[in-house]
């Protein structure tokens, strides 16, 4: 009897094309009174369903009375299939002896065909219990009866099981091979359930082949088909937190592990499917500094993989756990015996983890002072440098690295670290997202760490700026993918602003949003990150290296360059300029971010009239600071304008504060590579002008009209706009009054924004839209734009200025062919960044420098709006005269009031860039 002439069995192939279906007709078949067989039938097909989406317990129950009832119709071949089915769920509720019993049984019932299927079942089980070889055999031994009875989905599924394990293994090429074969199979069947699986499985392959925004694409896919299925996802849950601990997003991929966790607990689901993603959470809260966290779930990992026998899965646990306990500083000659025996298991196995476990145990082997050991295990690991995929290889350099180390051999360590870091560039320029960029690079922290160690020891200070520079702020070094023309994400963002704006307006009336639209907030932000992660790199590598001696001579005998690297928990001053570069030792990073955020309390209180008292605190702590940050080297900075590089950890601090800095023409870069390449940045043509005014701002962004009145009246025919070269174009006009209450130049021109060379474009009201603003900005040669700020510490991509019609966020920024030569900012928190990867920036201005923009004003902290306009115009006013922002930042400063407020926020704008 065959599906093909008894509509019960057709239940078998349906519950994994249509399963909500299969189960609704496997409860019909039950309730008319079935023959044995095909009560057994529907049994199997409930049982089926509640394994892989129900509760365990309840699957069990149906299985042993599908093969009861199996047995009672004297089938042996239907026998031997259930049989099969029950050993997987006994698997998967950590029974394993019983499970392959059951195995054994149906091997022995089955035959031909089913035998064959049976043996597939068992290879997928041997799989999920680590246990590679065996899997293979039995999946060699099933291909060719399943091909011969042309029985194409249970073909495809050994197919794709095969590349699975292959995978495992670490065997991309085969692996693909047989993904390739098993998707043209699927394309001809209406098994939907295991397409999806398919395009899960290819972007398992992607991930192992280190292609990470395909795998992110191909998981989302999956993803939405599943849903369509209405089936949970534990396993593609599993592989997309991989997924995003390679990407650098260890603590998102935490919260994704822990909540499939919960859900499974509240479904009664599979014992082995919440072992592994205990072990998936065990090794993202490690990554993401949680140790304590770290060690509780591989605990509980490594007791379920044992009671399941599931030694492979177990040894990986294992790892995790002695990973966690040396983090939590148990480091100890046992933990040495322990993480080399791990090692020699995951060798064992063929793991691909089993150079990290050498590793592991050669850096705790050092750290006990037993070099011999030490070596024997870092030269294990060191031979993964040449092959493998890219973080494989980063860990093979890291042993090497380590390896010159103990043998005193500075020049093999800067080596090591260099052909390391160089693997991690050729990665990270894989990536199309900045935020991707930006936290891939924590991967190359410790050799960074160990290059500048090296270099500080045997090369001088130049040596260690050439390796401060050579892992400092590299997600600048070349602009993002911009976003692709994408419908639906153009779509989402349209949405997320309306929303956004929604729920501000309901802030603004004193409420708080409806509980609904703030969840459908949430989802449209995760699906546009989703979308923009999926971006490939298109940028063929950083080619521009950092040099020294170009530094050097751009700086000339007066500009100074202060770039502070840190060392050991140290601040070293690296003080460049006069064609030499000097080495001070200041104070210690920890206490210079304590200090930074007293002084950060101390600005938000001065925005307020009334705390006068608190300027000489202020003051006193800025005086901190700068023994702290620049200790000896700030009696060393000449008279000339000075330019700071500051580690990512100290983005908050005020450098104007500082005594030694605070009469100086002054600015901010994220590293000396990127400043120079903002002094090699040439203004655009035409020198047009864009204003603009955002809603709800206290002082109304008073400074727009009196700017935009300023700047028709200075311009003649044919001139130049304020510290612009003159324009090639037409001449200048006055502003005017367009719909919404929108004050333009050249008012009545076509097309509105798309003003001629030289104008002035004036946004506000209903015309400050986010379109219409992005489409102004867009090569314009200064922006002003006054708006109110919010930094998104948990997502600073969503960080925004607030337009008429809802938030201008980062993303939008991306899109632009190119950005603002310069950017003035006189809004809250527009310079504050979330410090990520190994010294990375992600926020607004980053976000604009890799874009065209050579220089950008912007405030760390909350600022008085009214304080702000005056600021403002003396800064408008420098331009005018031809200063750069520094020079004119510097002089408006210096044209305030001197009262509180007003010197607090001064202080609060800092200059980036080079324009």
């Amino acid at each position: 009897m065959t599906a093909r002439n008894d509509p019960v069995l057709e239940l078998l192939p349906m519950v994994f094309a249509a399963p909500g279906e299969a189960l609704t007709r496997a409860q019909e078949v039950l309730g008319a009174d079935p023959s044995p067989l095909h009560a057994s039938v529907a049994h199997q097909v409930i049982g089926i369903w509640q394994r892989d989406f129900g509760d365990t317990r309840r699957a069990l129950a149906h299985l042993r009375r599908a093969r009861d009832l199996a047995a009672r119709a004297e089938s042996a071949e239907r026998e031997a299939d259930v049989l099969a089915t029950l050993g997987v769920a006994l698997v998967h509720a950590g029974r394993t002896r019983a499970g392959l019993a059951a195995f054994e049984r149906g091997v022995a019932r089955g035959s031909g065909h089913t035998r064959a299927r049976v043996l597939y079942r068992r290879a997928y089980v041997w799989w999920v219990l680590g246990r590679h070889g065996a899997a293979l055999e039995d999946v060699r031994r099933a291909i060719p009866v399943l091909r011969q009875a042309d029985d194409v989905i249970w073909t495809a599924r050994a197919l794709t099981l095969r590349a699975t394990v292959h995978l495992a293994q670490g065997s991309v090429e085969r692996a693909n091979a047989d993904f390739t074969a098993a998707e043209a199979l699927w394309d001809t069947t209406g098994q939907e359930h295991d397409k999806a699986d398919a395009v899960e499985s290819r972007g398992l392959a992607a991930f192992r082949a280190g292609d990470v925004p395909a795998a992110l694409r191909l998981l989302d896919e999956a993803e939405e088909r599943y849903a369509k299925l209405g089936t949970p996802t534990f396993m593609l849950t599993i592989r997309r937190c991989e997924v995003l601990m390679a990407a650098g997003l260890a603590t998102e991929a935490l919260a994704e592990a822990d909540g499939a966790i919960a859900a499974l607990d509240g479904i009664g689901g599979q014992s082995t499917r919440k072992a592994e993603l205990l072990l998936v959470a065990a090794r993202a809260a490690r990554l993401a500094d949680e140790p304590q966290t770290a060690l509780a779930r591989a605990a509980v990992a490594v007791r379920l993989f044992a009671g399941q026998r599931r030694t492979w899965y177990e040894t990986h646990a294992r790892l995790v756990l002695i990973e966690a306990r040396v983090a939590t500083g148990r480091g100890s000659g046992r933990l040495v015996a322990d993480a080399a025996a791990v090692a020699e298991r995951l060798a064992a196995f063929g793991a691909p983890a089993a150079p990290e476990a050498s590793l592991l145990a050669g850096r705790i082997a050092l750290d006990l002072g037993w070099t011999a050991d030490a070596e024997r295990h870092l030269a294990v690991a060191a031979r993964s440098r040449h092959s493998g995929p890219p973080l494989a290889r980063m860990t093979g350099w890291a042993a090497q690295a380590l390896r010159a180390r103990a043998a005193g051999s500075p020049r093999g360590v800067l080596e090591a670290c260099r052909r390391g870091l160089g693997v991690l560039d050729d990665h990270r320029m894989t990536l199309g997202a900045s935020e991707l960029r930006a936290r891939a690079t924590a991967q190359g922290a410790e050799l960074a760490a160990l290059a500048q160690r090296a270099s500080l020891v045997s090369g001088g200070p130049r040596r260690l700026l050439g390796w401060s520079e050579r892992w400092r702020a590299t997600v600048l070094s070349a602009p993002p993918t911009r976003p692709p023309a994408d419908p639906v994400l153009l779509t989402a963002m349209t949405a997320f602003r309306e929303l956004a704006a929604r729920a501000e307006e309901a802030r603004t009336d004193g409420g708080r949003p409806a509980p609904a639209l703030e969840r459908e907030q949430r989802r449209l932000e995760r699906e546009i990150r989703s979308r923009t992660l999926h971006m490939r790199g298109e940028a063929p590598g950083d080619g521009d290296r950092f040099d020294v001696a170009r530094l050097l001579r751009r700086l000339g005998d007066e500009t100074r360059l202060v770039e502070l690297a840190v060392l050991d928990g140290r601040v070293h001053v690296l003080l460049c300029g006069q064609g030499r570069v000097r080495r001070f030792e200041a104070g210690l990073l920890a206490e210079a971010e304590v200090e930074a955020e007293h002084v950060q309390a101390g600005l938000r209180r001065l925005a307020h009239p009334g705390a006068e008292a608190r300027l000489p605190l202020v003051e006193a702590a800025g005086a901190r600071l700068q023994h702290l940050l620049l200790g000896p080297a700030a009696a060393h900075l000449g008279s000339g304008p000075v330019v700071v590089v500051p580690p990512g950890r100290l983005h908050r601090v005020p450098w104007a504060l500082l005594p030694a800095l605070r009469e100086r023409v002054l600015s901010v870069s994220p590293s000396a590579s990127s400043w120079l390449r903002a002094r090699d940045t040439a203004p655009p043509p035409g020198g047009r002008q864009v204003l603009v005014r955002g809603p709800g701002l206290a002082s109304g962004g008073a400074e727009v009209p009196e700017l935009s009145e300023r700047y028709a009246g200075r311009r003649s025919p044919g001139g130049a706009g304020p510290g612009t070269p003159p324009p090639h174009g037409g001449p200048g006009r006055g502003t005017g009054t367009g719909p919404g209450g929108g004050r333009r130049g050249l008012a009545d021109v076509p097309g509105g924004g798309a003003a001629a060379r030289g104008a002035t474009v004036v946004l506000e009201g209903d015309d400050a839209r986010v379109p219409r603003v992005l489409r102004d900005l867009d090569g314009a040669a200064l922006a002003h734009i006054a708006a109110h700020g919010t930094f998104r510490a948990d997502s600073p991509l969503f960080s925004s200025l607030r337009m008429a019609d809802g938030p201008l966020i980062v993303h939008d920024f991306e899109r632009l062919d190119r950005s603002p030569y310069r950017i003035i900012l006189p809004c809250c928190d527009t310079a504050r960044f979330a410090s990520v990867g190994a010294d990375e920036l992600l926020g607004l201005v980053t976000a604009l420098l890799p874009l065209g923009t050579a220089g950008v004003v912007a405030c760390t902290a909350p600022v008085n709006d009214a304080a702000v306009v005056p600021l403002m115009l003396a800064l408008h006013k420098g331009l005018d005269a031809g200063l750069s922002l520094a020079e004119a930042l510097r002089d408006a400063r210096a044209a305030l009031p001197g009262d509180a407020v007003h010197q607090a926020t001064g202080w609060a704008f800092s200059a980036f860039g080079a324009a």
